[in-house]
């Protein structure tokens, strides 16, 4: 067994056995106003420990988090996840098949958080690294049988009440395969559209669409400087701008899981340490915003990354580490979770990935505790 293996089994012992939503809830966590929830995409434990360890460098801002937690993360219908089932658990607190998107595993449409706080009146945002109609961001927004109906998913944004999403995807809005302008749409409903960083950093007042790649993003090692931290401010100075009642923000690094399919150590590296950067943005928000709640986890493991000894006689002088892979798809390893600010203690422990969006329901006051 690898020593991260056991490591992790550890960890899990460590933090306990997993509890239901309605054990966790016996006592009342407190309200908040904000939640910014973050999603690093195929970003395993692993994942963080090697961005921790690569370059011997400064703690991460993950490390900061005042709870800290691990997720399972199957879907309905298999052990292991794909980002589709991934995010509709995350969104909506019901596990559905690999594919499926805001449906559960027989095709009922399922409230997701961006709706339940449009619903109470809190402002919304998603900001990803994909293209917006991707499967994570559309976990939130659309329901769909399938993550493959990318233009589909991209009506669901003209009609979503989203005051601000910033991501790739430009393709599925105005180069449609039945000739619709999306974008006009959303100019007419009230939308800035903009289509680069500058116009998103001009930006200042009102709803902002901006989709600033025909597909995904660039990987930061090729050439997207610091997109996603500096998207994450935007996001929040808009969001936190204009509704005294409060937001909900999804943040995802949707390369990370790029990267591990393609077993690519130094752009998983890349990747995870510049979500990180946005991950400061929101703790950093917090301290100043203390009835904010930052949560960080991942839909599942991508890669089956694992980190050994360069050595086989581990009484030699150090000789590094070696990165390693077991596959070039998805893993059924629990993922990590970091809390930070009000209400943070609640999410230690070991958790279902269902229960997450039960718990930021119940603390923004969006329905009634789950049985």
């Amino acid at each position: 067994m690898h020593t991260f293996q056991i490591g992790l089994i550890a960890v899990s012992l460590l933090v306990g056995s997993t509890i239901s939503y309605a054990e966790r809830t016996i006592e009342t966590p407190p309200k908040v106003k904000n939640v910014i929830l973050m999603i690093g995409d195929g970003m395993g434990v692993a994942h963080v420990s090697a961005t921790m360890l690569y370059h011997n460098e400064a703690p991460l801002n993950m490390e900061r988090a005042h709870g800290v937690g691990l997720v399972k993360t199957r879907s309905a219908n298999n052990m292991v996840t794909d980002s589709a089932a991934a995010a509709t658990a995350l969104a909506t607190g019901t596990k559905t098949n690999n594919g499926m998107i805001g449906v559960d595993a027989d095709g009922n449409v399922l409230s997701n958080l961006v709706e339940l706080s449009e619903k109470k009146g809190l402002s919304t945002g998603l900001v990803v690294t994909s293209a917006v109609t991707h499967a994570t961001p559309a976990g939130f927004v659309a329901h769909v049988p399938h993550r493959s109906q990318e233009e589909k998913i991209a009506e669901a944004f003209v009609k979503s009440g989203l005051e601000v999403f910033i991501g790739g995807g430009q393709k599925f809005f105005s180069n449609r395969r039945d000739k619709q302008d999306l974008t006009k749409a959303l100019s007419e409903s009230g939308y800035t559209v903009a289509f680069n960083q500058d116009d998103v950093q001009k930006h200042k007042k009102g709803k902002l669409c901006a989709l600033l790649a025909p597909n995904q993003m660039p990987y930061c090692s090729d050439g997207r400087a610091d997109y996603l931290a500096t998207s994450t401010q935007k996001a929040l100075d808009i969001l936190s701008g204009e509704n005294a009642k409060g937001f909900f923000l999804m943040v995802e690094g949707s390369l990370i899981d790029y990267a591990g399919h393609d077993n690519n150590i130094d752009r998983i590296v890349s990747e995870t340490k510049d979500f990180d950067q946005a991950v400061k943005v929101a703790f950093d928000f917090a301290d100043k915003h203390p009835d904010t709640l930052v949560i960080v986890t991942a839909d599942h493991g991508t890669g089956g990354l694992s980190i050994i000894s360069n050595s086989k006689n581990f009484t030699d002088s150090e000789k590094g580490l070696k990165y390693t892979f077991g596959t070039t798809s998805h893993s059924a390893e629990m993922v990590p979770l970091f809390a930070y600010g009000k209400g943070a203690k609640w999410f230690s422990g070991v958790w279902d990935n269902t229960d997450i969006p039960k718990m930021i329901a119940q603390v923004l006051g969006l329905r009634e505790k789950s049985k």
